[in-house]
C-alpha cells in the first residue's frame, strides 16, 4: 500500500498524534523558567503542565537521575501508545526505531554475563524502548556462548549478527567492536527499509529518513575514528565498523580510515561542509591537536569552541535540524523518528538544567539544546 494511501486511510490519525505530541514539547518560554528554578523541587514544578503526571510519584527534592526516568517513561508510555495504532509499513518503521535501543540493551547483557553479574538485575537497567518479549530468556544464559546462541534465536537483532559475529567476539574487549558492529548493520538496513520498501520508496519519507540515517552514519564514522586513536584498534578493523553509506562514504570514510590524528579527520571531512563547520567551531580544524576517550565513547565530545560546544553538543544541534525539518512535510513516517529524537533531547536537556541546579553551577545552565 503507497505511503499516501496508507495515511489517508489510517495514517492520518497517527501523524495527528504525533505533531500534537510535537506541539507538547517545552517551549522557549518553559525553558526560560526552567532557568530561573533554585532547586529541583521548583524544576518538578516547572514541569507540571507537562510531565505532571510522571512526576506525581516523585519525592521531595528528588535525584536528577529519578527525574530523568519518569521524563522517559512520558516518551516510552507516548511512543507505545502510537506503535499500538501503528499499521503496514508504518509499523515495521517503529520496529526499526526499537532496535537501536536493542543493540544498547544486548551489549549490557553480554557485559554482565562476562562479568558473572545477575543479569536479571541488569534488566533494570535496559532501556524500555529496547524490551522485546523474549529479553528475559537471555538472562537463563550463564555463559557468552549460550547468550549468543539465544540471541540468534530469539532477539530480532539475529541478521545483525549472522555472517558478522561469532561467540567468541563476545569477550570484554570486543564489546564495543560488537556494538558498532551490530549498529553498522542495523543502519544499513534501516536505509535499505526506507529505500527500498513499495510503500516508501519515491515518498517524502525516503526523503527525510535518507538525510536522517546519512548523517547518523556519518556521525558514528567520525565518533569511531577520533575514539578509536590512542587504543589497539587497527585502522582496518576500524574501516570495518563504518556504515557503508552516508556523505562520506567513500571517499570521506576511506580517507578517515587512514588518519592517525584529529587533523587526519579534519581533512577526510573537508569535502563535507557542514562535518568542516562543527570541526572549525571547536577548534578541532587547522591542525589542533586532541585525543579520544577509547572507542565506548560515542559522545564525540573532544574539543570545545568559544562557546563551550563540543562536537557532541553541534552533533546533536545538526540532529535537531533534521528533526524539525521533518515536521514541514506531510504522510511521512519520518515524523515518528523526528519527535522521538526531539524527545530524547528535551530529556537530556532537563536532566543538564536539574544537574547545573543540583551542583549549584547555573552558569552552565544556558548550554541546552533548542527542541523547538
Amino acid at each position: 500500500m503507497a505511503e499516501g494511501l496508507f495515511y489517508n486511510v489510517s495514517g492520518g490519525y497517527v501523524e495527528g498524534i504525533v505533531r500534537g505530541y510535537r506541539n507538547q514539547l517545552l517551549t522557549s518560554t518553559s525553558y526560560n523558567n526552567l532557568i530561573q528554578c533554585e532547586s529541583i523541587d521548583d524544576v518538578k514544578l516547572q514541569l507540571g503542565p507537562s510531565y505532571g503526571d510522571f512526576l506525581s510519584t516523585l519525592p521531595p527534592n528528588p535525584s536528577t537521575s529519578s527525574l530523568a526516568d519518569k521524563t522517559l517513561d512520558k516518551l516510552v508510555a507516548e511512543f507505545r501508545y502510537v506503535q499500538a495504532n501503528s499499521t503496514g509499513s508504518l509499523a515495521k518503521f517503529m520496529d526499526y526505531l526499537t532496535y537501536a535501543y536493542m543493540i544498547d540493551n544486548v551489549a549490557l547483557l553480554i557485559t554482565g554475563t562476562l562479568h558473572e553479574r545477575d543479569t536479571r538485575e541488569l534488566l533494570e537497567r535496559c532501556h524500555p524502548l529496547g524490551w522485546f518479549e523474549t529479553m528475559p530468556v537471555l538472562c537463563v544464559a550463564t555463559n557468552v556462548e549460550e547468550l549468543y546462541n539465544s540471541v540468534l534465536i530469539e532477539t530480532p537483532l539475529a541478521p545483525y549478527f549472522k555472517g558478522s559475529l561469532s561467540h567468541q567476539d563476545l569477550d570484554e574487549l570486543n564489546i564495543e567492536i560488537v556494538r558498532n558492529t551490530l549498529y553498522k548493520n542495523y543502519l544499513e538496513d534501516f536505509y535499505r527499509f526506507v529505500n527500498e520498501e513499495p510503500g516508501l520508496k519515491g515518498t517524502p519519507t525516503q526523503e527525510v529518513m535518507s538525510e536522517a540515517l546519512m548523517f547518523e552514519a556519518d556521525r558514528r564514522s567520525i565518533n569511531i575514528t577520533l575514539n578509536s586513536f590512542g587504543t589497539e584498534l587497527s585502522k582496518q578493523d576500524r574501516k570495518k565498523l563504518y556504515p557503508n553509506f552516508g556523505r562520506l562514504h567513500p571517499e570521506g570514510t576511506l580517507m578517515l580510515s587512514r588518519a592517525e590524528d584529529v587533523e587526519g579527520v579534519r581533512i577526510a571531512v573537508d569535502g563535507v561542509y557542514d562535518y568542516k563547520t562543527m570541526m572549525d567551531q571547536t577548534g578541532m580544524g587547522g591542525g589542533s591537536g586532541g585525543g579520544g576517550g577509547g572507542l565506548g565513547n560515542q559522545s564525540g565530545g573532544i574539543g570545545a569552541g568559544d562557546e563551550g560546544k563540543s562536537l557532541e553538543d553541534l552533533f546533536y544541534e545538526r540532529e535537531m535540524e533534521i528533526a524539525k525539518l521533518a515536521f514541514t512535510y506531510q504522510f511521512t513516517h519520518a515524523i515518528v523518528y523526528a519527535w522521538v529524537k526531539l524527545r530524547e533531547q528535551e530529556i537530556r536537556n532537563i536532566t543538564w538544567i536539574a544537574e547545573c541546579i543540583a551542583q549549584n553551577q547555573k552558569d552552565r545552565i544556558n548550554n541546552y539544546i533548542s527542541v523547538f
